[in-house]
């Protein structure tokens, strides 16, 4: 059973119900400063030309602040003549625009009937009844008359619909409000009723002229004519002065975890729906229906603004279509309908449009075909999230994960969700597996959090495959961009339209999955993009979220030893993905942990890294100095935030014991005691507070180990042994030891110094371990500086004393330690505590033999990783069998890069690296870490370059020399 903390709901605000529909109440008008209350709707209320709040209503929006900002903006807009966008968004302030003039202090009301003292009409009354037994509404504010103070009251609704207006009829008739269908005095609007709305689900149709409020045939007039109509009627009017009381419905709201799938797939969302979709939302989710009132706009301070009449009305209504949109957004979330808005926002860009006309220019072809390209680019990009597909896919991904996983733990969720409100949050994981955004996403779901738009690469855009991952809210790139500008254009603008929309989210920094299980170097494509985007509309916060995902068994486990091996990468495809789904699901994969990390937040990266930002927005075609470098230090501080939320799985602690003995296998004795020791360093010395480490018993590991079928136990009469069962697994083990072997780096360095030394001195060891902690740390990604990681290195010293490893023998040089003599247990568990970093010292020292045997100004950086790739490979095959990152190219270069940093080797006028003594003062100490014969071994095998005037007298000269 998949084992989960309780569930935390969405965090959609929830109101209270309102009066019941036997005990209807109109609340006494209140006074002129009488706030709306927390939680609700507000229209703003500015006079022109001051720009100062006057009214009681607050702003129209919602009760957030930040709604109240976009209300004004969207005021000061003023679209084209007749343009309808009902899903346009708010432009930038213009303080020379006039204000749109918000509730009036109270005229002298006109006498309008009171509440009950009209009939409802006979059909009303009838469709009513009908729809009863299938609606139960939650009102908000639960006392949505507070502001009414006897003046005609005229109700804004969203869309055309007689379900609205039936829902609309009773809940004002619950809340003891006037009626929506009795017409205003005088009947302003011609319609007989009391209500506006801003578009239609449907205009025309057989149906139509059928309908009760809708009697004379289809009307080809835009939303805003009935507004217009009730202006024009408070112009011809003096004494006219109506209330307008936006009104937000919201059928179902956004589905939660708990909801059936037939209901999510009718739940309330951003798409206007026809009839029978509406009908179908009514009977499956009625009884979660939400009226949301907001407090009143007084149209008298509108027409007493001045504006010529056209004006007055497109203004108006783009103050309430941004209303509903931000309503719509805090009830349900942001429209996640990516392929039908954000594509359109993309190629209207400024930066795609330039982008276009270069492609245009550079290929010889007219706009329209760069133009069509650059929309072939983006449905390629696009997400288009699906609430009834992700619903679909938890149904779905449940009992999978009951059956092929033990249990999936999650630590630290709780700290995301305290620190995420008001932020853009960007998900950055690990990448180990193809399972790494399933679950992630999983989990956010199933916590009531919305799951993230996740970057995939285009490989996995297989038939139907594909599909389902874009409605899950994938988005598609291509591994490598360089070489189109346009495609890189579209993709930039995706994300930031993305950040700039609110939606979260995931990408790997490692641009692929660790065959290795370090964690490979950041590429900082995607942070960057994240960054730019940020800068270009530095309003929203943005917080990165590490996450650790740790596995015990790998699903792809077999076709990362293929690739280890030298075999190419089998490139993926629907046929493989269906014909290996029943090995799955009969498979055991043990316990998945995901921890999420210390968030990053880039205000804070931005302040230390660019202090000379001043704040404000960098256009897409300004080039900071200091970005590529600010790009670089978060990328790295990513994954160092990754490696400290680690968590120490059973498997983790099973591959660092048994991996450091030739042939994997221990002594259960000697196998409990190394597990107890590890677990202890790990209490003793935390690496981070949110760093986890498994709750079992030596003993319990074990039994777990032989359960998933890692050991294979060999009964003896002396005692039992505990083995790898192959060597395959043995090559998969230090998959899961590399995931934590950075949590161990101070314990391994101590114990490889005493490997071929009984005696050394405190300092000598605090000494070295401060010159090679630069290149520890790039490699592993470790969070401490230098003085931090002597530091940690010296309190280590103190438990091996009292663990019995080591013991102090006089006080000189801050103290001799030595360790037993012979093959006693100590010597033993210090041997399998310093295993796991000693082939990092060896290719460290490959790196400098290979650059000393060829001397100076002879290799470039890329030749000499090469060579030293070609020697480890063959120091592997000459001697003892290592570890898949031992010959890593990567990793050989990372080193040399380090060596650049310090200044140790560096490039001359030709390229070619230089050195002086200093290197060879640096190899000189590895005769501390590494025993003589090793050091022979590699200075045998490590190559020269081939020199063009003599190579075959050069390959017999070495006889271990590969050829070019």
């Amino acid at each position: 059973m998949v084992r989960m903390p309780n569930q935390t709901p969405l965090p959609f605000p929830e109101g209270p119900t309102g009066p019941g529909p036997d005990d209807p109440q109109r609340p006494a008008a209140p006074d002129a400063g009488v706030e709306a209350p927390s939680g609700t709707a507000a229209p703003a209320s500015i006079e022109a030309g001051d720009g100062e709040a006057t009214g009681p209503a607050g702003n129209l929006a919602s009760g957030e602040a930040v709604a109240a900002d976009a209300i004004a903006a969207a005021a000061d807009a003023d679209p084209d003549p007749g343009a309808h966008h009902p899903e346009e968004g708010a432009p930038p302030h213009d303080p020379d625009q006039p204000e749109l003039a918000m509730p009036a202090p109270p005229r002298e009301p006109l006498a309008r009937p009171r509440v009950g003292a009209a009939r409802r009409p006979w059909w009303a009354r009838l469709l009513g009844q009908l729809m009863k037994p299938w609606v139960s509404l939650t009102i908000e504010p639960e006392q949505p008359g507070q502001h009414d103070d006897g003046r005609p009251v005229c109700y804004v609704l969203e869309d055309y619909g007689m379900s609205n207006a039936l829902i609309l009829e009773r809940a004002c008739f619950e809340a003891g409000l006037p009626s929506p269908l009795q017409p205003l005095p005088g009947d302003p609007l011609g319609r007989k009723r009391a209500y506006v709305a801003l578009s239609r689900r449907n205009t025309g149709g057989a149906l139509a002229p059928l309908s009760p409020l809708n009697p004379g045939p289809p009307s080809a007039k835009t939303h805003s004519g009935s507004l217009a109509r009730l202006l024009d009627a408070h112009r011809d009017d003096p004494a006219l002065d109506v209330q307008l009381v936006p009104v937000s419905i919201f059928v179902g709201r956004a589905p939660d975890k708990t909801s059936g799938w037939f209901s999510v797939l009718f739940s309330e969302n951003w798409a206007l729906v026809g009839r029978f979709r509406r009908l179908l939302a009514i009977l499956l989710n009625g009884r979660n229906t939400v009226v949301r009132f907001a407090p009143p706009v007084s149209l008298r301070g509108v027409i007493d603004e001045g504006l010529p009449p056209e004006r007055t009305v497109r203004k108006l209504s783009r103050v309430l279509r941004t209303h509903f949109r931000l309503i719509r957004a805090t009830v349900i979330g942001p429209d996640l309908s990516t392929r039908r808005l954000l594509v359109d926002q993309v190629l209207g860009a400024a930066s795609v449009k330039e982008a276009i006309a270069e492609a245009a220019r550079r290929d010889g072809t007219d706009l329209t075909e760069a133009w069509r390209k650059a929309h072939r680019f983006a449905y390629e990009i696009a997400a288009d999230y699906s609430h009834p597909v992700v619903r679909s896919l938890s149904l779905i991904l449940t009992p999978i994960w009951n059956r092929i996983y033990r249990g999936v733990l999650v630590h630290h969720l709780e700290r995301l969700k305290e620190d995420a409100p008001g932020h853009e949050v960007v998900y950055v994981p690990c990448h180990r597996s193809h399972m790494d955004y399933l679950l992630l996403s999983y989990l956010l779901y199933s916590r009531g959090l919305v799951p993230p738009h996740i970057v995939a690469g285009i490989n996995l855009n297989l038939p139907v495959v594909g599909t389902v991952l874009r409605k899950g809210g994938a988005f598609f790139i291509r591994r490598s961009i360089r070489g189109s500008a346009l495609y890189s254009a579209v993709l930039s603008e995706y994300v930031a339209q993305l950040m700039a929309g609110g939606y979260s989210i995931e990408y790997f920094v490692e641009g692929g999955r660790s065959r290795t299980g370090r964690l490979l170097p950041p590429k900082g494509g995607m942070v960057s993009m994240t960054v730019r985007g940020y800068l270009r509309q530095p309003t929203r916060p943005v917080l990165f979220q590490p996450v650790y995902v740790g596995y015990e068994k790998l699903m792809e486990g077999n076709s990362y030893l293929d690739e280890l091996s030298g075999k190419p990468k089998a490139k993926e495809s629907i046929w493989q993905l269906l014909t290996g789904i029943p090995k799955v699901l009969r498979s055991n994969y043990g316990q998945v942990v995901v921890n999420f990390g210390e968030p990053i937040r880039l205000s804070e990266v931005l302040a230390e890294r660019a202090p000379e930002w001043d704040g404000r927005p960098v256009p897409d075609e300004e080039k900071p100095a200091w970005l590529s470098d600010t790009v670089d230090a978060l990328a790295q501080q990513i994954q160092v935030n990754v490696n400290r939320a680690a968590d120490v799985n059973p498997i983790n602690l099973l591959s660092l014991a048994l991996l450091s003995t030739p042939k994997h296998a221990m002594g259960e004795g000697d196998l409990l005691a190394q597990i107890a020791l590890s677990k202890t360093l790990l209490a003793e010395l935390p690496y981070s507070d949110r760093v986890t480490v498994t709750p079992h018993t030596p003993q319990e590991i074990v039994a777990h180990g032989e359960e998933i079928g890692v050991l294979s136990r060999i009964r003896h009469p002396l005692g039992d042994v505990l083995e790898v069962a192959d060597d395959d697994k043995a090559v998969l083990l230090t998959y899961f030891r590399n995931n934590v072997v950075h949590l161990f780096t101070s314990a391994s360095w101590i114990a490889c110094c005493f490997q071929h030394n009984r005696r050394m001195s405190r300092g000598g060891v605090l000494r070295l371990g401060r010159s090679v902690y630069p290149f520890l740390q790039s490699e592993l990604f470790l969070p401490w500086d230098e003085d931090t990681f002597v530091e940690r290195v010296s309190r280590t010293i103190e438990v091996f004393i009292r663990e019995g490893l080591l013991e102090q023998v006089s006080d000189e040089d801050g103290g001799i330690l030595s360790r037993n003599a012979g093959q006693s247990d100590e010597v033993f568990r210090l041997r399998a505590i310093g295993h796991s970093l000693q082939q990092a010292f060896e290719r460290y020292y490959i790196a400098i033999s290979v650059l000393a045997k060829n001397g100076a100004g002879t290799l470039t950086a890329s030749e000499l990783e090469g060579l030293c790739q070609l020697a480890a490979q063959r120091l592997s095959l000459l001697y003892a069998p290592a570890a898949p990152e031992f010959f890593d190219r990567t990793l050989f270069r990372g080193f040399i890069q380090k060596l650049r940093e310090l200044k140790l080797v560096w490039p001359d006028a030709n390229g070619k690296l230089a050195f002086d003594q200093r290197l060879e003062a640096w190899a000189r100490d590895a005769k501390f870490i590494l025993g003589r014969e090793l050091r022979h071994s590699i200075e045998k095998v490590s190559p020269e370059a081939v020199k063009p005037a003599a190579p075959a007298a050069a390959e017999a000269d070495t006889g271990d020399r590969p050829a070019a």
